[in-house]
C-alpha cells in the first residue's frame, strides 16, 4: 500500500514507511490517565509523505531514520491533512534503517558565488 492510496477514516492499513523526522513528545491527561503523543513525518517508496501520530510507547520506539511497518493502522484527518496512526488495534514495529536519500541541491539562475565555482570546477573535469 502507498500513501497516495490512503483516505480519511480508512482502517486496516498495512504499510512500510521511512521516518524522516520526529517532533518532541507532548504529555496530556485523558480520563485521569497520563499519556504522551508526538508527530512524525514519514514517506513511502514513492516519495509521498504523511504525518504519523505516535502514541505512548511508540514515541520512544521510533526515531528519525527508522524504517517502520504499520499493521492494521488507521487514517484520520486533522485540519485538512491526512494522518496515520496505529489506532486502537494497530501495531507499529521498527524493521530497519530508512532509505532516505539526501536532497539534491537545486540551483536557480542566480547562484551564489561558491555554487558557481563548484559548477565551473565540475565542468572542467568533464
Amino acid at each position: 500500500m502507498l500513501i497516495k492510496e490512503l483516505q480519511a477514516k480508512q482502517g486496516n492499513v498495512n504499510i512500510e514507511l521511512d521516518v524522516v523526522e520526529v517532533a518532541q513528545a507532548r504529555e496530556f491527561q485523558k480520563f485521569g490517565k497520563a499519556g504522551r503523543v508526538a508527530t512524525a513525518s514519514a514517506k513511502d517508496e514513492s516519495g509521498a509523505s504523511i504525518n504519523l501520530t505516535l502514541w505512548n510507547d511508540d514515541v520512544d520506539k521510533v526515531k528519525a531514520g527508522d524504517k517502520i511497518k504499520l499493521t492494521n493502522g488507521y487514517v484520520n484527518e486533522w485540519q485538512g491533512e491526512l494522518q496515520l496512526t496505529t489506532g486502537r488495534m494497530g501495531k507499529m514495529e521498527v524493521i530497519g534503517k530508512a532509505d532516505i536519500k539526501k536532497q539534491e541541491k537545486v540551483y536557480t539562475n542566480q547562484q551564489p558565488e561558491e555554487d558557481a565555482k563548484v559548477d565551473e570546477e565540475f565542468v572542467d573535469e568533464i
